[in-house]
């Protein structure tokens, strides 16, 4: 990994081994978020992959909207999304991005592309920061072309 934006990025992610249950190892972004510097290489480094994969024929970027990225802790095994968007958000034939913070089962970005499909929007990409590569959910996402930032295992 030669791009230094990328590094301070990386540099930034903490890992918290056996959360939130043993054999688990939690990747947190928060970090970033705080840091002015990694948060703006992170968004440029996004930026760059979009325009240079789609140029200017993106309409809309989709994305999980959370608080000071607060959240409730999900219970074992939560196979839940609860995902919600104004049926006058987009038109028909609108191309949209998702952009979430992490990938891991796929499951987050599947239920916004099957969202989005209703209102018939043409789901261009998914992207994230961080994919979790060892539980495939970017297979969860086919066809819809996925790029990440960075992978673990």
């Amino acid at each position: 990994m030669a791009d230094p934006e990328l590094q301070l990025v990386e540099r930034r992610i903490r890992s918290f081994p056996d959360f939130p249950t043993p054999g688990v190892l939690f990747r947190d972004i928060s970090p970033v978020l705080k840091d002015p510097a990694s948060f703006r290489a992170a968004i440029g480094l996004l930026a760059r992959h979009l325009k240079a994969t789609h140029g200017g024929r993106i309409d809309y970027i989709a994305g999980e909207c959370r608080v000071a990225a607060s959240r409730a802790p999900l219970p074992p095994r939560a196979q839940r999304a609860e995902l919600e968007i104004q049926k006058d958000a987009l038109e028909p034939g609108q191309r949209v991005v998702v952009v979430d913070d992490l990938l891991a089962t796929g499951g987050t970005m599947h239920a916004a592309c099957e969202l989005l499909g209703r209102l018939q929007a043409e789901v261009l990409e998914c992207v994230s920061l961080v994919e979790l590569t060892s539980l495939k959910g970017r297979e969860k996402l086919a066809p819809v072309p996925f790029f990440s930032l960075l992978q673990y295992e």
